[in-house]
């Protein structure tokens, strides 16, 4: 018989490829998720696809409202489709999309919540496509985060980040080896009902695909 693991993580969960993947690999470890709407333009996409895997898992997902942030941040996330930039995901590309300190303040409140419901881990899916762009996702800043978390609660708190030095096409992998749907994810930047097939979340969401041999039935504009 298989030692059972205690469910003792809460997860970050966006109902983008990435923490989707997360939440069902990692199934057996996670008592709860929490989403964040924070005024982006793809997040009420993205909820229903948290919410659309947190129902088939069976696994309590806490949305929390983060809107100070789209009222009083900028980024081109935040300022309606149109601001996104088309073209490849990279730095001079995306730069406008940075959210300044994101990952900070929801892995703050997530920490307060993990604390509230007697929760040891916090789980958040960055990876490492995302380190050159976004100061938030590198594993610097992860592991500095991980130990203000562990140092601020009484529970010592810590954060897991076991996809940080993956590529996106490995965590598809992954997802592809668990028998994931991804076209029950979001991606597209734009938040439109299809995703634009331009912006640079849409174009990495197809070469992650085709680089785990996924067929990829994601409902595009073009």
């Amino acid at each position: 018989m298989s030692e059972q693991v205690d469910k003792n993580a809460l997860m970050v969960l966006s109902g983008g490829m990435d923490s989707v993947t997360m939440l069902h690999e990692y199934a057996s470890e996670i008592e709860l998720a929490v989403n964040f709407s924070y005024g982006s333009n793809h997040n009420a996409r993205e909820l229903e696809c948290a919410r659309f895997h947190c129902r088939q898992l069976g696994i309590e997902l806490v949305e929390i409202d983060l809107s100070f942030i789209g009222k009083c941040f900028h980024s081109s996330l935040l300022e309606g489709p149109d601001a996104v930039p088309e073209g490849e995901y990279d730095f001079d590309n995306m730069k406008s999309t940075v959210v300044p300190f994101r990952n900070g303040i929801m892995l703050a409140a997530a920490a307060g919540l993990a604390e509230s419901h007697g929760l040891e881990v916090l789980m958040i899916a960055n990876h490492a496509g995302d380190h050159a762009l976004y100061p938030d996702c590198r594993k610097s800043f992860i592991d500095a985060m991980s130990k203000a978390i562990e140092e601020g609660t009484y529970e010592g708190i810590r954060v897991k980040a076991p996809y940080t030095l993956l590529s996106k096409g490995e965590i598809a992998a992954r997802g592809k080896a668990l028998g994931l749907d991804y076209s029950t994810t979001y991606s597209c930047y734009r938040g439109q009902e299809k995703h634009c097939g331009r912006c640079g979340t849409c174009i990495e969401r197809r070469q992650a695909l085709a680089e785990a041999g996924i067929e990829d039935t994601t409902e595009y504009e073009d």
